[in-house]
């Protein structure tokens, strides 16, 4: 937190909480990492929630109750549901959050 605090006050960012607020939403918006058929399911869902929706079209609803979330990518999923990687993350790319 100190590191974004220094950098808030080197752009020129007064100290009040509202710029503070729309400084870190700025920052969260430019820094959206894109996911790729590697990217593991649990962190896709951490960070893109509307992400959910398309795993369970594609996985079904037990992916979220099973550990191998934590661990498995989303190129191995879709091994084991017999799909294709690249239009899944297509999609989910193609989310707004």
């Amino acid at each position: 937190m100190t590191q974004v605090i220094k950098f808030f006050f080197k752009e020129g960012y007064t100290e009040t909480n509202k710029d503070l607020q729309s400084y870190e939403e700025e920052r969260m918006n430019t820094t959206k990492k894109a996911i790729t058929k590697d990217s593991v399911i649990g962190d896709v869902i951490r960070e893109r929630p509307a992400a959910k929706n398309v795993i369970q079209k594609y996985f079904g609803g037990g992916c979220f109750t099973c550990p191998g979330i934590n661990m498995e990518s989303i190129s191995f999923g879709s091994m084991m549901h017999n799909l294709d990687p690249e239009k899944i993350v297509k999609e989910i790319n193609e989310l707004e959050d």
